[in-house]
């Protein structure tokens, strides 16, 4: 049989979709434009108005480069039916694909907003708390827009499933009934719930202990930069792949590259969450 089965992993970067995207970047820093809100005055008749002197400011971010590589042994080639070449750089692709995610939570993680603890005890704390998470967003002026998005652990995802709330078709639509489809897993699969969108997310600080935690953001509130590729051959990951022979070891060195980097840009549109997740998941 010519298949090979890759270990169970995180297939890429999950996150990207989910934030300020600037790709094709030239050069070692990338740039985010932000601009203050403004407060609108009254003036006398044929009186000067007052300037709003809405703040700019620029973000900035200065890319990391990540590779991931491995030896392929020509004569090793020889005594398997699989292509090992294109594993290798399936594998690595995956791999910097996660990277990609692990940048974005490390700046969520950054957030100066008061942290909500969520109550895992019962239904009834489990649905009070998500909704004073989202409660707590929507409190700094971040607009409903459909752009805004939280993650949880395979726990907390598993929690959020016994509330009808979050089930039930008369909520969430025929489409986001969890108990149908399982959790939302993959680039661009999102559970629709209170307008905002929702993954389950391996990987998240502090998963399977009692300091867990997850966040609740806009869109526009983390920028992800990623620099032009010269050799993009994994799509939408911007990752370069290069394969090449050494004659001295008599194998090939299958590398994947990439260079990029997550920024805050609004501090006011992350909430973290904090909770235990090992508690044992509510039946009432």
């Amino acid at each position: 049989e010519a298949k090979v089965h890759e270990v169970f992993q995180r297939k890429g970067a999950y996150l990207k979709d989910a934030v300020r995207l600037k790709t094709d970047v030239v050069g070692a820093t990338a740039v985010f434009q932000k601009v203050g809100k403004g407060t609108a005055t009254t003036k006398s008749r044929h009186g000067t108005i007052v300037p709003m002197n809405q703040e700019h400011t620029a973000p900035s971010v200065t890319l990391q480069d990540f590779y991931a590589g491995d030896w392929v042994d020509k004569l090793d080639e020889a005594k398997i039916n699989i292509n090992d070449r294109d594993v290798i750089a399936s594998g690595g692709a995956q791999a910097l694909g996660r990277k990609v995610d692990d940048q974005i939570t490390t700046v969520l993680d950054t957030t100066t907003q008061a942290a909500i603890t969520l109550t895992l005890s019962n239904k009834g704390t489990v649905l009070a708390s998500l909704l004073e998470l989202v409660e707590a967003v929507w409190a700094n002026d971040v607009p409903n827009d459909g752009q805004i998005f939280a993650v949880m652990t395979p726990r907390l995802w598993s929690q959020a499933m016994t509330l009808e709330q979050f089930n039930r078709a008369e909520f969430v639509g025929a489409d986001g009934m969890s108990f149908t489809q399982g959790p939302k897993i993959g680039v661009a699969a999102w559970k629709n719930w209170m307008n905002i969108k929702w993954k389950m997310q391996t990987g998240l600080p502090g998963a399977t202990t009692a300091t867990a935690k997850s966040w609740v953001w806009h869109q526009m509130a983390i920028g992800y930069a990623i620099a032009r590729s010269a050799g993009n051959v994994a799509g939408r990951e911007s990752v370069s792949a290069d394969i090449t022979w050494h004659g001295d070891r008599a194998a090939h060195f299958v590398n994947n590259m990439m260079s990029g980097n997550a920024v805050m840009i609004d501090d006011t549109g992350v909430v973290e969450s904090s909770f235990d997740d090992t508690a044992a998941i509510v039946v009432s």
